[in-house]
């Protein structure tokens, strides 16, 4: 292990899913883990690419404490695009475990195994975009083996993506759309140890949220705002169609630019835009 050990005594949510997530699940993943890590339930991960990773960015951003269970050594970062990651969680008092021997090499086998215990460390497991033969499944076999809660973020039935969690909330996992969602089936005690900050910070989002809505953004970074999501992507191509006879083109490269090097959106692969506020 590396990192601080008391944290594993704390309630903590996983966040599990595809490594090949759409931007949805990617946003849902980030979005759901930064509300849940903001108030101090720990987030539990396995920093794998896809939703593993933008779960733990997203508690990364909250400045709250996240875990990644390795199906390595912790002295062996994978994928290695996720070192600076990795230090960025034990940065903000978050830690990183495995039962593997240090030096031990990222093993395909290893990975599936290490499963049990990002579940076991939970109090309950959230699953965001996984296939019907997806490891994912594992993980929430895992969790009700270990009488955790199970909960999904429900996806387009025409996604393959989707049967994953809308299979397991036809099967009884709780539906969830908001953090609010996760943390009304969390039981008593672990509410009761986690309360008082919660409320902090739904009370201080209130705040932050009429005080945005006043805040002065220039007229074309509001029109490109105003047509972007948290949960859904949008092309390029469609702002400028949308907005056409409104901005020019390079009013909107520059507006997306700006927007973006205030951290309020983020663009994605493909030239895809997605809110991060």
């Amino acid at each position: 292990m590396r990192g601080d050990v008391s944290i594993l005594s704390k309630p903590g949510i996983a966040v599990v899913g595809t490594r090949h997530p759409t931007p949805y699940g990617l946003g849902m993943s980030e979005r759901l883990s930064c509300d849940l890590a903001a108030p101090g339930l720990i987030l539990i991960s396995g920093l794998a690419r896809g939703v593993d990773t933008a779960a733990h960015r997203g508690a990364v951003n909250a400045r709250g404490k996240t875990v990644a269970v390795f199906g390595t050594g912790v002295d062996e970062i994978y994928p290695r695009a996720n070192k600076k990651l990795s230090e960025e969680i034990l940065q903000f008092g978050g830690a990183l475990i495995s039962e593997c021997p240090t030096g031990t090499f990222p093993a395909p086998q290893n990975f599936p195994i290490r499963n049990r215990i990002i579940s076991g460390l939970s109090v309950g497991v959230l699953v965001i975009e996984a296939g019907e033969y997806s490891g994912t499944r594992i993980t929430s076999r895992c969790a009700l083996e270990q009488c955790r809660e199970v909960f999904a973020v429900p996806g387009n039935v025409t996604n393959k993506l989707a049967w994953g969690p809308n299979t397991m909330i036809k099967q009884g996992a709780k539906l969830v759309a908001t953090w609010e969602d996760v943390w009304e089936e969390l039981a008593t005690e672990v509410r009761l140890q986690v309360g008082p900050a919660v409320e902090a910070v739904a009370t201080e989002r209130q705040a932050t949220a009429s005080l945005f809505d006043q805040q002065e953004m220039p007229a074309q970074e509001r029109k490109v705002y105003g047509l972007l999501r948290a949960d859904e992507s949008t092309h390029i191509d469609e702002l400028i169609e949308k907005l056409d006879g409104r901005l020019s083109s390079a009013e909107i490269f520059s507006a997306l630019f700006e927007l973006e090097m205030a951290s309020k959106i983020r663009q994605m692969p493909g030239k895809y835009y997605v809110r991060t506020m």
